[in-house]
């Protein structure tokens, strides 16, 4: 085998045992691929007793270029594995014999070309970016294997894939630290007992120089979905995206700190589900004497993920400890906002008004401005520099990781998605009624 440099996490990962899977993700030319199936997979395979093994990537001709024949791809490391593209007389199917194993080589683009293999089982599996394989390919040789291993580009974080597999793994602790909070605030799935996720980028590549990495950061513009993607590592689709605020945008509290606001106020969208994603989201905003909206806080419940749901009864506290912290460290927002769709939680805030003399006046949100209105303020603010979120406000950053257009089921027309927008329509909620207070540009809507 040829030898290149490897990070200590690289080491780490090639040695960790009692693991049916690992999951790779991470920013481009991290060397996922290289030292994932170029040695891992390969040194699994050697060790496994199954003589049959696949290698899966959207097309066999991908296979071959990113994986089989490229520089450091397995040919180059195992100068014993013998690959056949075409088949031979034994095995119609491309295949690499290595160490009297076959590793059959399969594109999972098109049905017909992974079924022909379904209904044995095999020793080990790699899976090629799984984020873009067939889910129906996914699930079915999942059950088939001894050990799987899957690369995965940043993606949009709704994918089945991410549910059903990469978010039901978990980091080991020495590394839990190297993976991006917004993932693992998704990696929340019922664990699967020795499922591994692995998160790598730049730093983990010891074959780029400080110039190489200088160079890749440098090709994507700041802020875009290519350098968030590409550059940070981060989920979210590449696509579609409603909103595609500038790096500028993101501020730190100690700079929110510096400027003058004018008005305070707050709001509530809520889901009460157990069985989505959808989230209970607190925002709190302030508007600055120089017109811009900033995002100063949030928090977001999730019913699926709590041991005992919160119910309409439990919000009004919820809510008041909420406005309570932020006016001690921001300002008095007395007038805060609730979705005026969900007349239960609405009418327990009330009660809990009456009851304890909260200073607050919770109010049904105003939605005669149509969704579309909204989103072209918003867009107009971003624009401009008028609308800008403290960083801490994670839930909100990854919605507008993911918020995205749809087309219309008729007559070709686009809409937003009813979906990934809780802190989204909360935000909107605080902020409507006072609209005509923001923005450095006029927007008639």
């Amino acid at each position: 085998m040829n030898k290149f440099p490897l990070s200590q996490k690289y080491i780490d990962f090639i040695n960790s045992i009692n693991v049916t899977a690992d999951f790779l993700e991470g920013t481009t030319a991290s060397g996922k691929t290289t030292v994932g199936a170029g040695v891992k997979f390969m040194r699994m395979v050697s060790a496994s007793a199954k003589k049959l093994h696949i290698i899966a990537s959207k097309t066999t001709g991908t296979a071959e270029k990113n994986i089989i024949q490229q520089d450091n791809g397995i040919l180059d490391l195992h100068r014993n594995a013998m690959y056949y593209g075409n088949g031979d007389k034994d095995n119609k199917l491309p295949h690499i014999k290595f160490e009297g194993k076959i590793i059959y080589i399969l594109g999972y683009d098109t049905k017909d070309k992974w079924e022909n293999v379904l209904g044995s089982q095999f020793g080990c599996v790699y899976i090629d970016e799984i984020n873009t394989a067939n889910i129906e390919f996914v699930r079915e040789i999942s059950t088939r294997n001894d050990y799987l291993m899957a690369t995965l580009n940043p993606d949009d974080p709704s994918l089945p894939v991410y549910k059903e597999f990469v978010n039901r793994s978990r980091p080991y602790r020495k590394y839990e630290s190297c993976v991006p909070r917004s993932i693992m605030e998704e990696i929340v799935e019922p664990p699967v007992k020795g499922w591994r996720y692995w998160f790598f980028t730049f730093y983990d590549n010891l074959s780029l120089s400080a110039e190489d990495i200088e160079k890749k950061m440098q090709s994507a513009p700041k802020g875009t979905k290519l350098y968030k993607n590409k550059i940070e590592g981060l989920r979210g689709k590449a696509a579609g995206l409603v909103f595609d605020p500038p790096g500028e945008a993101f501020i730190h509290a100690s700079k929110a700190k510096q400027m003058s606001f004018e008005r305070f106020s707050a709001a509530l969208d809520t889901s009460y589900s157990q069985s989505s994603p959808d989230m209970m989201a607190f925002t709190f905003i302030g508007i600055t004497t120089d017109r811009k909206c900033v995002l100063l806080d949030e928090l977001g419940y999730n019913n699926k993920n709590l041991q005992t749901p919160l119910t309409p009864s439990d919000i009004p506290k919820v809510f008041s400890d909420f406005l309570e912290r932020n006016r001690m460290k921001w300002g008095f927002a007395r007038d805060v906002y609730i979705d005026s769709a969900d007349q239960a939680t609405i009418l327990e805030c009330e009660k809990y008004k009456r009851l304890t003399g909260s200073i607050y006046n919770y109010i049904p949100a105003f939605k005669k401005t149509k969704i579309i209105d909204r989103i072209h303020l918003q867009s107009a603010w971003f624009a401009c520099g008028d609308f800008l979120i403290v960083d801490s406000c994670s839930g909100y950053r990854n919605e507008l990781n993911t918020y995205s257009w749809q087309e219309g089921r008729n007559e070709g027309k686009y809409q937003p998605e009813d979906g990934n927008d809780h802190f989204i329509n909360s935000c909107q909620y605080a902020w409507l009624p006072y609209k005509h207070l923001i923005g450095s540009v006029d927007i008639e809507v």
